[in-house]
Order: C-alpha cells, then structure tokens, then sequence
C-alpha cells in the first residue's frame, strides 16, 4: 500500500514538472527573442580596454601617492593576472594608471566572441579582484567604496593594428607620466596651486617640461622608474621555480613595447602560440596564474 503511495506521489511529481515546463516553453519563453548578441568579427584581434571611473576622486580619498603610487599601480597589475587566470585566450595586457587593456587571441572561440560575454566577464572579474587584493597592497587603508571601472571592445584585424594600439598606450603612458611629474613638483615642492601649475605648464613641450624638471627640482626624468613611464606588460610564461615543477605564471615588464625587440623575444604572442618558458634571471615579481583549486 505503502508502495502505491510512493508510485502515485511519483507520477503526480513527474506530471506537475511536464505541465510546469510546458507552459514555460510556450507562455514564457518567448521573451528570449527580446535578447540580442553581437559576435566580434572572426580573424581580428579582440581587445578589451577597462578605464578606472571617478578615479581622482578614488584617489584622493584614498591618498594615493603623487604623481604615482607604486601600490595602486600594482594592485592593478594583480587584478590584471586574476582575469589572465580566468581567460586562458588572453594572451598580452597593458596597463598604466588607471586603465588595462587586454588582448584576446586572434583565433579565440571563447563564448562564441559574443561582446556582452566577454566585456562582462573581464569586466567583473577585474573589478571584484581589485576590491578582493585591496588589503594585500593597503593594510591600513579602508576602502572607503567600492571603485568602478567602465569598458569597451575594439577589434584589429592585422598584427601592424594591434601594435600601433598597443603602442598609443604606452605613448599615452609617457606622455601623462611627464606632465603629473612636473605637475606635481611644481603643486607639493613649490606650493603652487593646482591652477597655477596647470597655468605654468600650458603649451609646454616635453623638452621644457624636462628642463623644469632638472633645472628647478635637479630631477632627471630619464632616471624615474620604468613603471612609471612605460607602464606595465603582462606576458604569460613558463617558469621552473626552485623545488617546484613548471607553473604559469604572469610577468609583469617594464619595458618598451613599441619598437621590434619585445615582439621578437616574445613570439607567441602575434603568433598566436603556447606560452614560452621564462628564465627569470632578473628575479622579476611574478605572478601565479596556474589553475587553482579551492576547497569548500
């Protein structure tokens, strides 16, 4: 009796979930047709820049260093290698101040090259590892809110394309770490104000900012850190650590990227090809992007 309880209690179950699914499919699911993807065109480099939103705001309420702190660049370059750990097809990214920009392999097939995946995903994943690493670079600042970054995605169909954008970057680079250099000396070591530093360096060229630089706060913009006026190059690579079998790892370069030797020390990337092993022989900070695996 008992089992023809169950049996019924079974076939009622079955029937409820039928007619549920039933209606679904035919009174509901119509909306999906409401849904639109765009596919990023096939054979063309794929890359998505992420831009920080409000960040001088962010970083005065912060206190951030200026013209640059080496933690915040660096908490960037961290975020930055998470969503190289979740994007197997993201073979090269850039970074300076408060932007990252990432390059998807030429051949990726990744989620259909659907634009809306693939921004939403780098996006979020850059965006919560940010906030995740924040104690690991500021212990005793409190995130006071939550940072925003805004993102797009612009296709480059040839190898020439990619390395001039690439290239307008780390210019861009230099050219913003040149003028917050001076800008900044003049506010923080000559008590101007923003406005009258803003006044003092309108129209300048890079020569007379540099002449400024030395002749007034004996600066030598030459000698400042690679970080700071190339920005960062992140490259996938194979690493041997000491008593450890080979990791991938994310490298952080600081290095110029526009002329041909970085291209040709590192093949794979235009090529579209496997990571290459890296002797870190400079000892460079790496970081781990080998799968991880979490217990719950």
């Amino acid at each position: 009796m008992y089992l023809n309880f169950l049996m019924k209690q079974t076939i009622v179950s079955i029937i409820v979930r039928s007619f549920v699914s039933s209606m679904a499919k035919s009174k509901f699911e119509y909306v999906r047709e409401f849904e639109s993807e765009i596919k990023c065109l096939p054979n063309c480099w794929i890359v998505v820049r992420l831009d920080g939103k409000g960040f001088h705001k962010f970083s005065d309420v912060h206190k951030f260093e200026k013209p640059n702190d080496k933690k915040a660049l660096d908490l960037m370059t961290k975020a930055a290698s998470r969503v190289f750990e979740e994007l197997n097809d993201i073979c090269f990214a850039f970074g300076h101040s408060d932007e990252y920009s990432f390059v998807f392999r030429k051949n990726t097939s990744i989620f259909n090259r659907r634009q809306e995946k693939l921004l939403s995903l780098v996006n979020s994943k850059f965006s919560s590892a940010y906030v995740y690493h924040w104690r690991d670079f500021f212990e005793s600042t409190e995130l006071k809110y939550p940072p925003a970054f805004d993102g797009r995605i612009v296709l480059y169909p040839t190898d020439s394309n990619l390395r001039d954008y690439l290239s307008w970057r780390q210019a861009d680079a230099h050219i913003n770490n040149l003028y917050n250099t001076v800008f900044w000396a003049l506010v923080l070591r000559k008590n101007m104000t923003t406005k009258e530093a803003e006044e003092r360096l309108k129209g300048t060229l890079s020569s007379e900012k540099n002449e400024i630089l030395f002749s007034e706060f004996n600066i030598n913009y030459n000698n400042e850190p690679e970080q700071f006026k190339k920005g960062t190059s992140l490259v996938r690579k194979l690493i041997k650590q000491p008593g450890r079998k080979i990791e991938l790892f994310a490298v952080p370069l600081h290095c110029d990227i526009i002329g041909d030797k970085f291209w040709e020390e590192n093949p794979e990337i235009l090529d579209c090809k496997a990571a290459m092993k890296f002797e870190n022989d400079e000892n460079i900070p790496v970081l781990s992007i080998t799968s991880r695996k979490y217990v719950i």
